[in-house]
Order: C-alpha cells, then structure tokens, then sequence
C-alpha cells in the first residue's frame, strides 16, 4: 500500500473546498485523492492521471476520472475539465513499484533491469547498461544520480557487460560510502534516464500553472535535490506567489510511520 507522504500538509496546501475539482499528476495507489475526495464531496471531482497502466487497473474510487498516460501532457489530458482548483505533483515512486511490479526500480531484489513506468515505453534500463557508450553512462550517472564515482561505476559497467539483473549491477559498483548503499545513486540516475522525469516535470509544470483558475494552488512534493532544483526555479520564474518560503519536510511522527518520506519536499504556490 503506497503511504501518502504529507498528506496533512498537502491538504492544507490545497485547501479544498465543497465540491471543487483537483488534478493529481501522479496518482499513484490513490492516498492522496482520497483525502482531497473527502473534502470535495458531493460534486468536487479529482482527475488523477497515472502513467502506469498496471496501477491504473486498480484505482477504483468515487468522483475520481482516471487517466493513464504521463503528465508531460497534461495540458492536452484536462483539456475539458475545468475549472481547476488545484494541481498536486507527487513525484515519489509508490511502494508498488519497489516492492511488487518485478521491474527492476529497487537492488534490495534480484529482478529484470527495466525501472519502466509504463511499459510501453521502448527504453529500458538495461538498454543503457549494455548499449550506451562508456561516456553516455558516466554523464547520465552524473548528472542524473549527482554520483562523484560516476567515471569510474561507468568503466566497471562497460567491462562487465552484459548485465541483465538488479544484483548483477548492484555487485559491480564498489565504491566507498558510509551510510548510504553504494548503488543507491546509480539506480536513482538509470531510473530518471529511462522515464525522462527531469524534462517532463520541466514541461509539466507550465502547464500545471496555465490550467490553474484564479485562486487556484499548486502543490509539488519532490524527493531529491534536482527535482526541487527544477521546483525551486520554476516557482521563482513563474506568475504564481509562493505560499512556501522554505520547503516542507515532513515531521519526526511521520518520519517514524513512513521512512521513505525522509527525502521529501514540499513546495507550493498559488494562481492570483
């Protein structure tokens, strides 16, 4: 079950109100639709669009429309529904994705090296492993997993092609490293590559702001330095006025309940 993360603040945020209409970008297992649902009713409506069509099959609630495809078209995806009240963007990857879709996002299991979202995307991220250049790896663990070692994981990956399994990549970066696991970077980085997340959240949230009415809120939860960078940048450059100086973290309570929330940040702003 994917645990909302901030979900008290994302509500307060949001602020929904008696029966309002909301656009989750990022559905995921439902959580945080279900709260704005909750505020919204009778007639307030949440389009939550998911890009992976497994989760999608699964999503079955009340006043909720749901679209499968990626918001990298959003625009185009809520092009009849309106007026819209708020946007909210959960950039996290859900507890299904680690745990039970078999693909790959996670070393902690030995899978198929995919880290797809939607399958009908044709890169995977053993494509990159076993076909991109030694230079193209390096840059994209670089630039994508902010890996200092990424020069020298690239050379180890070229040299021990093929690689086919999460533990196969996994075994291979050997590099110091305190608390953190070693691969934790690369994976990060070959993840991002093969979904685009960083150039399709660039492309998402201009439209995010267009679609917004007046009044209306955007809320962005972000879980590493180069999501909240693009966050960060965009709300400054934007019309919207920031109702967050700093980002939101989440508290010690919810830290405790939900570990992989330590990461997160929320950001957001609103429509005058």
């Amino acid at each position: 079950m994917h645990i909302p993360v901030l979900q008290k603040e994302v509500i307060e945020y949001l602020d929904p109100q008696l029966n309002e209409s909301f656009i989750d970008c990022t559905i995921n297992g439902g959580g945080h639709a279900r709260a704005i649902l909750e505020r919204i009713k009778p007639r307030g409506k949440v389009l939550g669009i998911e890009w992976d069509e497994e989760i999608c099959k699964k999503l079955k609630l009340g006043n909720l429309i749901v679209i499968n495809d990626s918001y990298v078209n959003l625009k185009n995806i809520a092009k009849d529904f309106s007026p819209v009240n708020g946007i909210l963007f959960d950039l996290g990857m859900s507890s299904w994705h680690l745990e039970e879709s078999g693909r790959g996002f996670s070393f902690l299991k030995n899978e198929p090296l995919d880290m797809r979202y939607s399958l009908s995307n044709e890169l995977t991220a053993e494509k990159i492993v076993n076909n991109y250049s030694l230079k193209e790896i390096e840059k994209i663990i670089k630039e994508y997993g902010e890996e200092r070692f990424a020069k020298r994981i690239a050379k180890a990956i070229v040299e021990n092609r093929p690689i086919k399994t999460t533990f196969q990549l996994r075994d291979i970066i050997k590099i110091p490293r305190g608390k953190v696991h070693p691969a934790t970077r690369t994976f990060q980085a070959l993840r991002i590559a093969v979904n685009n997340e960083l150039e399709n959240l660039e492309k998402a949230l201009p439209q995010a702001e267009e679609l917004l009415a007046p009044g209306g809120r955007l809320v962005v939860i972000s879980f590493h330095s180069l999501e909240d960078r693009i966050v960060k940048n965009f709300f400054k450059n934007s019309n919207l006025n920031i109702l967050t100086k700093k980002p939101i973290k989440c508290s010690e309570q919810e830290l405790k309940i939900n570990p992989r929330s330590r990461s997160a940040k929320l950001r957001a702003a609103i429509k005058q």
